[in-house]
């Protein structure tokens, strides 16, 4: 069988329904829509989300909170994360970034004291954990924060 022979399946390709070509039709006038009504108009019907009047579910539920829209948002990162990278090398924001360790350069960057480090980096952040600087340093590393 060769591309050109493929043919689809008897009865699986159906013609669309041509509605509004007068009455000999079958589907003239109304094109089948029945007679007025939300329904019948161009453009009618409803959306999905509405419940026919009743209350709206997003209405409904109780609220609770607010967001802060003041909040920064920090790339967190664990030392074990940081075990990816050769010895020697100069750890950055943007080094993490290329990685796919943090979403975006530009977010401040903390590194976290969960897990061991066997190799000496030399690591820029915003901000470490006492737990992690020491771990940092203990494999023989360097540490710099950078100012935000």
């Amino acid at each position: 069988m060769k591309l050109h022979e493929l043919k689809a399946p008897a009865g699986s390709r159906k013609r669309r329904k041509v509605v509004g070509r007068g009455p000999g039709s079958g589907h003239g006038q109304t094109s089948g829509r029945g007679e007025k009504g939300q329904k019948a108009r161009s453009g009618g019907g409803s959306q999905p989300w509405f419940e026919g009047g009743q209350l709206p579910l997003h209405r409904r539920v109780p609220k609770r909170g607010f967001t802060n829209v003041f909040r920064k948002e920090i790339a967190i990162l664990n030392v074990r994360d940081l075990e990816r990278f050769e010895a020697g090398t100069v750890v950055t924001p943007a080094t993490l970034h290329e990685a796919g360790l943090v979403r975006t350069a530009a977010a401040p960057v903390k590194i976290l004291g969960e897990g061991s480090l066997s190799k000496p980096l030399a690591v820029s952040a915003h901000g470490f954990s006492k737990g992690a600087a020491a771990k940092i340093r203990a494999a023989g590393g360097s540490l710099e924060v950078i100012a935000s």
